[in-house]
């Protein structure tokens, strides 16, 4: 028998007392055996994790990550608005998205720095271009988008301020490129909405992970939401029915996406969308999204409505990203979600006859 200098700081153990007559206990069929069929050598194991440690690590981004998957799909979204306002010979409309949109993406640069804590994190993303990094593609996406944007509004300043900006000799060149970028910033808007969709989903995180095939439909709806329901809240009435229109779009995509993910999804990875915090969020999102959507058809045209359903729409919107985000984080804290999964996985796997690869081994 060997020993450890730790022995000496373990307990007695008591002695064990036996009644007399009685025999000993045979647990889970374990040793048991008529002598005609092949015995079980070790009972059967039900393991869930280590000392009740998760099983993957939470993944270590606070709010500001939560933040910044909103404003990206309020930047996103209000591009693609700000493109289809130039091409219908909407100015206000056009002027206002694009303001709206570079806002967003100013503020949400500002919570993906405070998060990577410092600035030049972020510009080392720059250095690379690697298309199966999420993060790297995402990167070139948000630089490119914030780029043609920016070019579009320093136009809709000029003209605010009567063409006071001091730009000398650059202002025909801005004239010529103003149009172009703000299609190039429509095009762009679209994948800056999504591409945090598929940053989520290629985690371990069970139950981002889990919604990885329609994870990218939710956010692009919820950005249809943003946008259209923030141009309803700052634009006037008489040029606000391609955002009504938007509103609407996006209401039936994001209840109907949302359904269609979670019908996909492993059943048990779906909880924490259903409970606690993240539950609350996502129920009141639909809520309001209805109710916005609702106002956007019915009474689009009165000022006073045309603003409430913006607002409604814009924090339906808001409660989608965030009831997503800690729903993921939620299901890493709990080894549940990582083992039921892949047992079921694993069973459907040997259902299958596949029984011979580096995941499944015979049953």
């Amino acid at each position: 028998m060997t020993s450890s200098e730790f022995d000496s700081f373990r307990p007695p153990e008591p002695p064990r007392k036996r009644r007399r007559g009685s025999k000993p206990k045979r647990r889970n069929g374990f040793g048991q055996g008529d002598g005609t069929r092949e015995m079980m050598m070790v009972p059967e194991p039900e393991f869930t994790s280590y000392y009740g440690h998760p099983v993957v690590k939470p993944a270590p981004w606070g709010h500001e990550v939560a933040a910044y998957l909103f404003l990206g799909g309020v930047a996103g979204g209000s591009g693609v608005l700000a493109a289809g306002a130039q091409l219908t010979g909407r100015p206000t409309l056009r002027r206002n998205a694009r303001l709206s949109g570079l806002t967003a993406v100013a503020l949400g640069g500002v919570a993906l720095v405070a998060d990577l804590g410092r600035p030049d994190r972020f510009y080392n993303m720059l250095r690379t271009f690697k298309v199966t990094s999420p993060m790297s593609v995402g990167s070139w996406i948000l630089s490119a988008f914030s780029g043609a944007l920016g070019v579009a509004t320093v136009g809709e300043v000029d003209r605010m301020t009567g063409r006071r900006l001091p730009l000398g000799p650059l202002r025909p060149i801005l004239s010529a490129v103003e149009g172009p970028a703000g299609l190039g910033a429509g095009l762009l808007g679209p994948p800056l909405a999504v591409y945090t969709a598929v940053l989520l989903s290629d985690t371990a995180t069970p139950t981002w992970n889990a919604a990885y095939r329609d994870l990218p439909f939710v956010f692009v709806s919820s950005a249809s939401l943003a946008a259209s329901g923030l141009a309803m809240v700052t634009t006037p009435t008489s040029e606000i029915g391609p955002a009504r229109t938007l509103a609407t779009i996006g209401v039936v995509g994001d209840l109907a996406a949302m359904k269609y993910t979670e019908s996909r999804m492993d059943p048990v990875a779906a909880e924490p969308l259903h409970h606690g915090s993240p539950g609350k969020l996502l129920r009141w999102s639909e809520r309001l999204a209805v109710a916005g959507g609702l106002g956007a058809v019915l009474g689009g045209r009165s000022r006073p409505v045309a603003v409430a359903s913006g607002l409604a729409l814009l924090t339906a919107s808001a409660f989608t990203r965030f009831g997503v985000f800690e729903a993921g984080i939620e299901s890493a804290k709990d080894p549940r979600y990582t083992i039921e999964p892949q047992k079921r996985r694993l069973a459907e796997r040997r259902a299958k006859g596949i029984t011979d690869d580096s995941i499944t081994t015979g049953g």
